[in-house]
């Protein structure tokens, strides 16, 4: 910019106009504060007021974009099993070794849960608590879903080391690892975020792996 002040931009007396965000923006920045909402310790339950004081517009403006808060909750669970799910088949297309596949599925969703503390809290359930009905039953699909997944590689790591029973021992096998991103997913927000879900993590998966 030059120092002449010629150059300067004439002042206007008009107020600026408030842009509008683009189409989906505003569905993604309510998203986006809902998450970062439940990223708070011991939140409290959260209001659909409390959401649009935090934007800035009135509840009525949520109301464009979602039905309401469980619609709001199932956008981000959508969100969860997509980035989940994606890096999941990714790790086992990439890796032949099924004891490695299924290491990389495990830690990948204790990863993601340490990175998005908001979102381990929906998908350990402990922010749905006094929430839609439907919402607890999308997230067991979810996990269902990482159970089976799990399944795969398990089931391939017994039968290359022989195990008499490889269907039961890959269902055991993956049923604990679901119990293990559980359970150190509640104990993340049990705790304010401060125990971390990968603690220990080499010695945990050599421990499932057993």
């Amino acid at each position: 910019m030059s120092d002449d002040d010629s150059t300067l931009p004439a002042v206007s007396n008009e107020a600026p106009r408030r842009q509008r965000p683009k189409p989906g923006e505003r569905r993604n920045q309510i998203l986006q504060a809902l998450a970062e909402m439940l990223q708070a310790p011991q939140a409290d339950r959260i209001t659909t007021a409390a959401l649009a004081g935090r934007l800035q517009v009135s509840e009525a403006a949520l109301y464009r974009h979602f039905a309401g808060k469980a619609q709001m909750y199932e956008a981000l669970i959508d969100f969860i099993e997509h980035s989940l799910f994606t890096l999941a088949n990714q790790a086992i297309e990439r890796e032949p070794d099924p004891a490695t596949q299924f290491s990389r599925v495990v830690a990948l969703v204790l990863q993601f849960g340490e990175r998005n503390p908001g979102m381990s809290r929906v998908l350990a359930g402990d922010a749905l608590v006094h929430e839609d009905a439907r919402l607890h039953q999308r997230v067991n699909q979810c996990l269902e879903r990482l159970e089976s997944l799990l399944r795969q590689p398990a089931r391939a790591l017994a039968e290359q080391r022989g195990e008499p029973a490889p269907t039961v021992a890959a269902q055991a096998r993956a049923s604990l690892a679901l119990s293990v991103v559980v359970g150190r997913l509640n104990r993340y927000a049990r705790t304010g975020f401060q125990r971390l879900p990968t603690e220990h993590l080499e010695a945990t998966l050599s421990g499932l792996l057993a």
